[in-house]
């Protein structure tokens, strides 16, 4: 059994590990409130303008999205897998890596090994963990998290835009974690370009004719495609921050328990080496006095 002294040293450095994760529970909280508010009122958005755009595709025949729309296969490939600046937030970042890795080697195989496949990270941490798995990612964009706008968004989705109209790349891929509640963050991997062909129900092509389009169907959807991108850039953005929070509020409640759980047991240790010490000196203190009375 340990001694008392170790026993209390313990004790203090459970106690001091369970003020942080609990003060970083705190904090994950706060800023999740915030992150989720946004993400929560940004999807009715983004989905309406899906919508509207589909709708409007769908309706123009023989017309497609434009060079955003066109598929010219998938020789040239960019994935972006959106992770964190910070760890401490369970298996956050590593499912990310684990996906990215996973399409890397998987789908996207013949391109990598052709050199075709760059890695765009957003977040520090997925970086750090390709890096360790010998994937260097040839762009990394860790300040969008400092002031996430959807202004500071915009700047990364034009770019990207772009390099796909220039032809640099067939095909861009998002990887990143969508926000269902505080416990629960859902792994996706979505296209971002070219935009996917889109498909509306029956009854919905039937109201199109209801419509009026001014100035017209084409000049519509030409504004509209672009400024779709850019959304649903945003939304994966937004999505990954509130989940970061989400995770990292999860872990810290979990760590917290359990250096709870630890306390007791190292009160519970410390208690019978108090007790055991005590006895041994009651004892020591009985046999001396019957050695003097012997």
């Amino acid at each position: 059994m340990a001694n008392l002294k170790e026993v209390r040293t313990r004790i203090s450095s459970v106690k001091s590990t369970m003020q942080i994760t609990s003060a970083m529970k705190m904090v994950a909280a706060s800023k999740l409130r915030r992150a989720q508010n946004a993400i929560v009122t940004m999807r009715p958005y983004a989905s309406k303008l899906q919508e509207i755009m589909q709708n409007l595709s769908a309706s123009l025949e023989g017309s497609s999205d434009g060079v955003f729309g066109a598929d010219r296969g998938s020789n040239k490939v960019l994935i972006i897998p959106i992770s964190s600046n910070r760890g401490l937030c369970g298996a956050f970042n590593a499912n990310v890596m684990k996906e990215t890795v996973s399409a890397i080697e998987g789908e996207y195989k013949q391109q990598y090994e052709d050199g075709n496949v760059d890695i765009f990270c957003i977040g520090n941490k997925t970086a750090d963990l390709l890096k360790s798995r010998s994937y260097v990612a040839k762009q990394v964009n860790h300040e969008i998290f400092d002031d996430l706008t959807f202004d500071n968004v915009v700047a990364i989705a034009e770019d990207l835009m772009q390099k796909f109209s220039e032809g640099k790349y067939d095909k861009v891929i998002l990887v990143y974690n969508q926000f269902k509640n505080a416990a629960t963050q859902i792994l996706i991997k979505e296209q971002l370009l070219p935009l996917s062909e889109p498909k509306p129900a029956e009854e919905d092509i039937s109201l199109q004719s209801d419509y009026i389009f001014e100035p017209g169907k084409q000049e519509i959807l030409d504004e509209l495609v672009p400024k779709t991108i850019k959304i649903q850039l945003y939304k994966a953005i937004l999505d990954s921050f509130a989940s970061e929070h989400g995770a990292r509020m999860t872990a810290m409640h979990q760590a917290t328990d359990n250096a709870n759980e630890l306390l007791k047991e190292l009160k519970l240790t410390y208690n019978k080496a108090r007790q055991a010490a005590i006895t041994n000196e009651i004892l020591e203190i009985v046999g001396g006095a019957e050695a003097l009375n012997a």
